[in-house]
């Protein structure tokens, strides 16, 4: 049985499969150290010292020898060696393939089964704990039965095996405090060639503060010494997968029902749908009181569908008024043959079925003496949906102690079965599954025991537990929401054994469990090491750093971990840690449920971030916001890493997290970047999906701190930094060209702040889909101008998705809840009910937006919904140079754009970011304006009399070009700029600056150019002011008047500044002219005018070299102008009075406004429909339009859409479409059209007229009283013939062939109502529709795989 512990949870680790027992002759092992010490002083003793003190607290640990001959062989071959830290989860920890920590032959076991070794002698040492066992040369020992023991020393060419069976039966668990392998000791479950079959378990018990703590090893572990060798082969089984049926809660479709109440007078009955064992009705006859409630009763069963389940239940009493009309109806309609008898107070319950006769009846009756009925009435049936889930109707009814009650229940039996994506035949009854969450809390992952299930085929299984929760099995509005799916059980366990609650120095404070478990500690010069199909449980210990994590890589290049999950762990899961591990691949492993540690800053959680403030200096205290709070499911410290179809299905904080170290840290501290991270290409990213984390899905930003605290920068060592930038390029060298970070296939849904945050670039995320964020996506730039020379980002080919129809349940810490903005139906919601929804955030750029679409961005009462945004409370600098093209926006997107207004989330709108949003909608297709830039509507530095407001967006729409001017001052702290266009002098803009505390505030207006701008300040002028011409390009120009007092001088010069260097080049004086006319005829030469009645400095902006790219300045660097004022006044410098309006120009375009667009735009969106975890899979999308009785009036048709081609109807009648499931694209192989008048022979051609491997699509239109055709959807799908009575609408999607796949389905509606629109997406060309093969499909991803693995 799977152990849990008191909090109900078991978190797993499950680690690769099918592994690689290459062994390389000379293969030097590495270390496994999951302590990160801090950096160490700069002298060599004291930094020798500190490694060598840290290290023998660590979980797998060295001699101080071993540890300095270590040291210099890694700085001589760059982390060449291999060393993995398994620092093991919080309780428990499977691993599923082999990693290899080490291979150099000394021992060559058998290659077949070890525990066969003719050598070997049955050992049975029984049960006495304080026997210490030494196994040695000429001990060869099988285990057959269970032991207990001290300890076990495993030496000098001794071995032990555990025995098996061929048909698994044996159960050995061996008990002791250590086991230590060592100088040619062996222990061995099980080879890769002859897996161990039965049940085999290695149980580590002890106390923290108990016995005497081996040399290195400490307590409670299994270590492998130099020359020792550790073989653990478990039986194989499919590591993970996922839904293809949704798994409602309860496990019913509209979950289970419970009702009880006391005194409820009459009879209380229920009607239950029979195909979905849904509440239809729910009412009460008070029968006792009233003839007229009898007479309601009578007639309300009278008009009841045949099919129809109905349970009844007396609360109090029901027979004074009892009519014997209603007596026979219940009699004649559900079978009762205990109602015609039925006394006062007496206690009597049915389940039945209308027009079922008696045999379909169950009630029971109790008679009321002395004020009890001596127990229940109580009446029971069981009964399947459509789909084939056994459900179970109960009613109740009886008096306690005076008290009347009755009750009902509808609820699964026998189980829950679940759909699954692969086959999962190798999954056992009695295995630990979970299955992951697939709403904003990712505490709604459950576990679940399987049940044997004979009728179950290769993709289902069945669950004992009934689930709590709502867990998605579908592709819903095209994006993959699927659960994920993973196995716990293996069949090979090792565990710690576990006290109750936490105790002695184990952390104790942020732990109310016990957290001092086992450990595996394997040290240098093993001999092999390889664990497969291994669960281990309860393991690590927080005093040794441990009990936390799921893999750790420690310094390590080029290692493989594939089909892995971790699951409930403490800590970042996957830890590439150091920042210089390279090469590595993570292939298809699934990290969920990732929680809070204590290890690092990074891993800690507020209060933990607060309270643990032994490492930082004097009285800081930490900022969770900004030092700790990142806790990651996949922790990526170097960009130079591979991962390919993983699934981060839950954190505390971020599903995939990549950061860039400045320098080595921990185990690898000391050593020297050959390239900077921040500076080296991606390594390959395709097909993962993250999901349920609360700050983000994906996050590309930041560092670590990488010194130790100190009054200068009192923050703990490895807290989060905001020090560094990802910009890669060719070589890692900031000379060389950039090399463009490609995302390839992200699928980031219900995540609650953003699907991904992604800073730096070039990056191109692309095949991508953000569905249910609060944010989707969001792009950074690298840096801030000028230190930034300019990069791109893109996003193509994707789509987001604002609300789908992945509703949610509340619950599982769900905090938020409320109305849906498309269908005004509840649903849970990111961060609150108010947050503003965007798809696309804009920041700051330049971005690039294109070939994209959005769905179902649509505002509420109570919040904005778009599907392009803005950051909001933006201080930052924003580009004109952001551009979108080739979008789409779906009929459900109420606002293509939102600026924000004032209120809650965007506050007063009036930081600088905020007042200078803007974009290029190149091709007019978010505004139907070509070549058209999109700014906030009050914002007139960028308007002209023929630009157009959009209100609802708070928008306007103006053509022209655009550029910025990055204005800085110095040495004037809380100083706002006012800037104001010659044009409008009625609205002018005043921005606060960047750093405005700081000694030299930034200011950068995004203006139109070829026009005339005045500058102003709020305080005394600056004295030093520079302007720097951003995005200009060769020959743009502004004229800026800059304002002063009257009897300021000035010296005014022109260079290019090279960004690298900080060197100016080019240098030029600026000469004063007489008049404003002579600076205008000589605006191509460095003068300006000072106009003293003013107090205006004019002069000309105008770029003089070629831009290239996305290159904010100059080829030949930033051209700036330098101003230097000499004054001695102090007097605010505001020159808007005396300057308008003498200064004043009348608006005029430069740039004539294009006609709005009256085409749609062709060739605009993602050209894919679906994107799916499975991308070399190919999916039919599947539309069905059903409308009400009132809009067929209405003459709205019905149809069903396959592939984006319709085929409509508005006769009332079944429209029957089959369609070759073989097929890619699609192909129609038959459509039919039967009439109300000849839908009789519709069964006949559905039982005989359906080719094999055919989908069927079937739609009604009109109401149809009795459809009979329920026996012959059997064959196609449906489990048991459906109720087709009065229905409003009909849909049914079967297919025709041998197998029955989890995407059959039947939808129906009561009478007069439609199902509005549904949309499924239908896997083709399944090998287990019969098709032909094709040739072989081509796996993207194995590609990927084996291209990573030739790079090693």
């Amino acid at each position: 049985m799977y152990a849990t512990d008191s909090r109900g949870h078991s978190p797993a680790f499950l680690q690769t499969q099918n592994g690689n027992s290459h062994r390389s002759p000379g293969y030097v092992p590495g270390k496994v150290v999951p302590l990160r010490p801090p950096p160490p002083p700069k002298s060599q003793a004291s930094a020798k010292f500190t490694s060598i003190r840290q290290e023998a607290q660590a979980a797998f640990a060295f001699s101080p020898e071993e540890q300095q001959t270590q040291r210099a062989s890694r700085k001589q071959k760059r982390h060449k060696n291999t060393f993995i830290c398994f620092a093991i989860t919080s309780f428990s920890f499977f691993v599923a393939l082999a990693v290899i920590l080490g291979i150099s032959s000394k021992y060559a076991p058998d290659e077949n089964c070890p525990d066969q070794n003719p050598h070997l002698r049955n050992w049975d040492p029984g049960q006495d704990p304080a026997k210490q066992v030494v196994i040695k040369e000429g001990d060869m020992f099988r285990l057959t039965s269970d032991v207990t023991v001290n300890s076990i020393v495993i030496e000098n060419g001794g071995l032990l095996v555990f025995g098996d069976d061929k048909d698994g039966s044996r159960n050995i668990t061996l008990r002791t405090r250590y086991i230590l392998i060592q100088d040619g000791g062996a222990l061995h479950i099980g080879a890769e060639k002859c897996r161990y079959k039965s049940k085999a378990t290695i149980a580590l018990y002890g106390k923290s503060d108990e016995g005497e703590s081996m040399p290195t090893f400490g307590k409670k572990f299994i270590g492998v010494e130099a020359g020792g060798t550790l073989e653990l082969h478990g039986a194989q089984k499919t590591s993970w997968t996922l839904l293809t049926k949704t798994l409602n809660t309860s496990g019913l479709p509209f979950g289970s029902y419970t009702f009880e109440k006391d005194f409820s007078r009459g009879l209380n009955v229920r009607v239950i749908d029979q195909d979905t064992a849904k509440i239809l009705e729910n009412v009460k006859f008070d029968t006792h009181e009233y003839q007229n409630e009898s007479r309601r009763l009578e007639e309300f069963l009278r008009v009841q569908d045949p099919g129809r389940i109905v349970a009844i239940a007396v609360g109090d009493s029901a027979v004074k008024s009892l009519l014997q009309g209603t007596i026979q109806m219940i009699q004649e309609r559900l079978g009762s043959k205990l109602i015609q008898g039925l006394g006062y107070r007496q206690a009597w319950a049915l389940v039945g079925v209308i027009d079922g006769g008696s045999t379909s009846c169950n009630e029971s009756v109790r008679n009321y003496e002395n004020h009890s009925s001596g127990g229940k009435a109580l009446a029971q049936r069981e009964f399947y949906t459509v789909d084939g889930q056994k459900f179970s109707v109960t009613a109740y009814s009886e008096w306690i102690e005076g008290v009347s009650l009755s009750g009902f229940r509808v609820e699964p039996v026998d189980g829950v079965k679940l759909h699954l994506l692969d086959d999962v035949s190798s999954w056992k009854p009695g295995d630990q599954i979970v299955v992951a969450s697939t709403d904003y809390s990712m505490y709604q992952a459950e576990e679940f025991t399987l049940l044997p299930c004979p009728e179950c085929n290769r993709f289902q299984v069945k669950v004992k537990e009934t689930p709590q929760f709502l867990h998605m099995g579908e592709i819903i509005d095209g994006v993959d929401m699927r659960a994920e799916v993973g196995i716990l059980t293996r069949n090979i366990v090792i565990h710690g054994e576990m006290e109750d609650s936490c105790y002695a120095e184990n952390q104790c404070q942020f732990f109310d469990y016990d957290t001092f478990g086992g450990h595996i500690m394997i040290r240098k010069n093993f001999t092999a090491v390889h664990l497969s199909y291994v669960e281990l449980k309860h393991m690590g210990q927080q005093q040794l750093g441990s009990f936390s994590r799921c893999i750790t890589v420690h310094g390590t290049n080029g290692l493989l971990i594939k089909d892995t999950i971790g699951f409930d762990t403490l800590g970042h899961c996957f830890f590439l840690e150091d920042g210089i591990e390279q090469r590595n691949t993570l292939f298809h492993n699934l990290g969920l449920l990732t929680k809070p540690g204590t290890l690092l800053p990074t891993d800690r959680n507020n209060s933990m971030c607060i309270n643990m403030r032994d490492k930082v200096f004097g009285n800081y205290v930490p900022v969770p916001a900004t030092d700790c709070m990142a806790v990651s499911t996949f922790w990526i410290a170097h960009p130079n890493n591979h991962l390919i179809d993983n699934a981060a299905a839950g954190s505390q904080d971020a599903g995939i997290w990549y950061l860039f170290h400045k320098e080595p840290t921990g185990e690898s501290s000391g050593l020297q970047f050959l390239e900077k991270p921040e500076l080296t290409p991606l390594g390959i990213f395709y097909n993962n999906r993250a999901h349920s984390s609360f700050k983000a899905g994906l996050f590309i930003d930041k560092g670590v701190k990488t010194t130790n605290s100190s009054a200068a920068d009192p923050r703990e060592y490895l807290c989060l930094d905001n020090s560094a930038r990802f910009r890669p390029h060719q070589d890692a060298d900031p000379e060389k060209p950039r090399v463009a970070a490609v995302i390839d296939r992200l699928i980031a849904f219900k995540n609650n702040d953003y699907g991904a945050w992604v800073r730096g670039g070039d990056i191109i995320v692309q095949n991508s889909a953000f569905a249910d964020n609060g944010i989707g996506l969001t792009f950074a730039s690298d840096g801030s101008f000028p230190s930034d020379e300019g990069s791109s980002q893109e996003v193509s080919e994707s789509l987001f998705v604002g609300e789908s129809r992945n509703y949610g349940f509340q619950g599982g810490q769900n905090k938020y809840f409320g109305i849906g903005g498309i269908d005004q139906k509840p649903r849970t919601l990111p961060r609150n009910r108010t947050f503003p929804i965007r798809g696309f955030q804009i920041y700051d750029g330049p971005i690039h937006l294109t070939r994209s679409t959005f769905k179902k961005y649509v505002p509420t009462p109570d919040r904005y919904s778009s599907a392009v945004g803005f950051l909001m409370k933006n201080t930052w600098q924003i580009t004109p140079r952001n551009n979108i093209s080739l979008v789409k926006f779906g009929p459900h997107v109420s606002l293509n754009v939102f600026f924000g207004k004032p209120g809650p989330w965007f506050e007063d709108c009036e930081l600088d970011g905020d007042k200078n949003s803007i974009f290029h909608d190149i091709d007019g297709s978010v505004t139907g304006y070509k070549d058209t830039y999109v700014g906030r509507m009050d914002n007139y530095l960028i308007r002209h009399p023929s630009c157009v407001n959009v209100t609802e967006w708070n928008a306007v729409v103006c053509s022209g070009t655009y550029a910025q001017v990055y204005v800085q001052t110095w040495n004037t702290q809380n100083l706002s700029m006012t800037i104001t266009r010659d044009e409008y002098p009625s609205h002018p803009m005043v921005l606060r600056g960047i750093n405005q505390r700081a000694a030299f505030p930034q200011y950068q207006p995004v203006i139109m150019l070829e026009k005339g701008y005045t500058i102003h300040w709020n305080g005394p002028a600056p004295r030093t002011t520079f302007l720097y011409l951003v995005n200009f390009n060769k020959n743009d120009w502004i004229r800026v008047g800059l304002c002063y007092p009257s009897n300021t001088s000035f010296q005014v010069t022109f260079g290019f500044l090279q960004r690298q260097s900080g060197s100016l080049s080019k240098v030029e004086e600026y000469e004063p002219v007489n008049s404003l006319e002579e600076l205008q005829r000589k605006q191509s030469e460095r003068k300006f005018y000072f106009d003293s009645s003013t107090g205006l400095l004019f002069l000309y902006l105008k770029a003089k070299s070629h831009r290239d790219g996305h290159s904010y300045c100059s080829s030949q660097g930033c051209e700036r102008v330098k101003i230097v004022a000499s004054t001695d006044s102090k007097d605010v410098s505001n020159c808007m009075a005396k300057a308008y309006p003498q200064y004043y120009r009348k608006p005029s375009v430069v740039k004539r406004m294009p006609s709005m667009l009256t085409r749609l735009c062709q060739g605009c969106g993602t050209h894919q429909v679906v994107f799916t975890s499975d991308p070399h899979k190919s999916y039919l999308p599947v539309q069905f339009q059903s409308p009400s009785k009132a809009e067929t009036q209405r003459g709205d048709p019905s149809i069903i859409s396959v592939n984006g081609t319709d085929f409509p109807f508005r006769s009332a009648g079944v429209l029957i479409l089959l369609v070759d499931a073989c097929s890619v694209p699609f192909r129609l192989t038959e459509r039919k059209l039967f009439l109300l008048a000849d839908s009789s022979r519709m069964e006949e051609y559905l039982k005989t007229s359906i080719p094999p491997r055919s989908i069927v699509l079937l739609s009604t239109r009109g109401e149809i009283k009795r459809l009979n055709i329920s026996d012959s959807l059997i064959p196609l799908g449906l489990a048991k013939p459906a109720h087709l009575y009065n229905k409003g609408s009909t849909i049914f999607l079967g297919f025709s062939g041998n197998f029955k796949p989890s995407w059959t389905k039947l939808f129906t509606s009561p009478a007069g109502q439609g199902l509005g629109v549904l949309e499924e997406f239908i896997p083709l060309q399944l090998d287990d529709y019969g098709c032909p093969r094709a040739g072989s499909i081509r796996r993207r991803d194995l590609e990927l795989l084996k291209q990573a693995s030739k790079a090693l």
